[in-house]
């Protein structure tokens, strides 16, 4: 399952800075608004010590770590919802990410301009949702018109469908993000078809001054403040730190010191209820990402489709049990090996192994 992010937020927050530190990817990074004007894309390896302990016990042939696709997505403007700027190219990569990373700058520096003047994190942050609002306005009300045809031949889900897209615009019309709409789970479905903007799963990123990285300051107390009702994360971090460290000639060596960006590509891999099973053998040891609350053959399917299909059982053994006995056959030793059929709900760090016959 690929995982998309879109980095957004107003010019010059330090989106690009943020990214460059994420991948290895170079995006230009410059004090001037839509410094980026096509999207920066860059996959990213999610930081996951339960696969660097598997790899000390099993000793494979190669590693494949679980990903997170970075997409470094141009500067918003108010307006942008209208064609503004780059608004409706903006708009249109945002709709292609299944969860928003949104930066707000939360640092005073008279050398970099801001594209409103002064320094207002939470003036900002409604910019750009006043802006994906209107456009999911517009999908909202666009749907209503395709219905009301429905309407006239007595279609029982068409009548659903018009009573719960009218929540949802009537909550867009208050200036509230769908994501937050009194609607039912089940009822939801009639938005899937329109992909809305402000239904994405949301995490802010508080960019801060290198003092101010681990303690935050009056312009994050702001924001955490104004966005308490979101059902929101927030996070702080000094984008221009990082990007220092960043220089580190490996990867890894970039993690380690990294703590912010590390928690960030964490977070960004747990915004959509994601997990983390592990297949372990001689030849790889593997990471692959699953939605919580998945059974073992769909789980299965995410490797590949025959297994699915073909899904005899599946051997499971858990991470902890892994790590304590230090072998898959220590721990058929000590009887903690389980085989699980097509009901088995998979664990977050199971290692697993699929028998199925196609």
């Amino acid at each position: 399952m690929a995982l998309k992010c879109g980095i957004v937020g107003l010019p010059n927050v330090g989106k690009s800075t943020l990214f460059n530190c994420l991948s290895n990817a170079q995006a230009l990074a410059a004090n001037y608004p839509f410094a980026t004007i096509e999207p920066n894309i860059g996959v990213v390896n999610v930081p996951d010590d339960r696969l660097t302990q598997l790899t000390q016990l099993v000793r494979p042939q190669r590693v494949v770590p679980t990903t997170v696709e970075i997409v470094d997505i141009a500067g918003l403007v108010a307006g942008a919802s209208k064609g503004e700027g780059l608004g409706n190219q903006f708009l249109g990569n945002i709709r292609d990410t299944n969860a928003i990373v949104h930066v707000v700058r939360c640092f005073d520096d008279d050398n970099v301009v801001h594209v409103n003047g002064q320094i207002n994190p939470v003036r900002d942050k409604e910019i750009i949702d006043l802006e994906l609002q209107i456009k999911d306005l517009e999908s909202v009300e666009r749907k209503m018109t395709r219905l009301e045809k429905l309407l006239k031949s007595n279609d029982k889900d068409a009548k659903r469908g018009m009573e719960v897209l009218a929540i949802y615009k009537e909550h867009l019309e208050q200036g509230k993000s769908a994501r937050n709409a009194p609607v039912d789970p089940e009822d939801r479905r009639f938005i899937d078809d329109i992909n809305l903007l402000t239904a994405k799963p949301v995490l802010y990123m508080c960019n801060v001054g290198e003092a101010h990285a681990a303690t935050g300051n009056a312009y994050t107390a702001q924001l955490s403040e104004a966005v308490k009702g979101e059902n929101a994360e927030v996070m702080i971090v000094s984008a221009a730190m990082e990007a220092d460290i960043a220089q580190l000639d490996s990867y890894e060596e970039r993690l380690e010191f990294l703590p912010g960006i590390s928690k960030l590509i964490r977070s960004c891999y747990k915004l959509l209820n994601l997990i983390t099973y592990f297949t372990a053998g001689e030849k790889e040891v593997r990471a692959w990402t699953i939605e919580q609350g998945t059974k073992a053959p769909q789980a299965a399917s995410v490797i590949h489709t025959d297994f699915e299909k073909g899904f005899i059982r599946a051997e499971v053994i858990s991470y902890a049990d892994y790590i304590k006995y230090g072998s898959e056959s220590a721990v058929k030793e000590n009887g903690k090996f389980r085989v699980e059929g097509k009901e088995y709900v998979v664990n977050d760090g199971d290692v697993m192994h699929f028998r199925f016959n196609v």
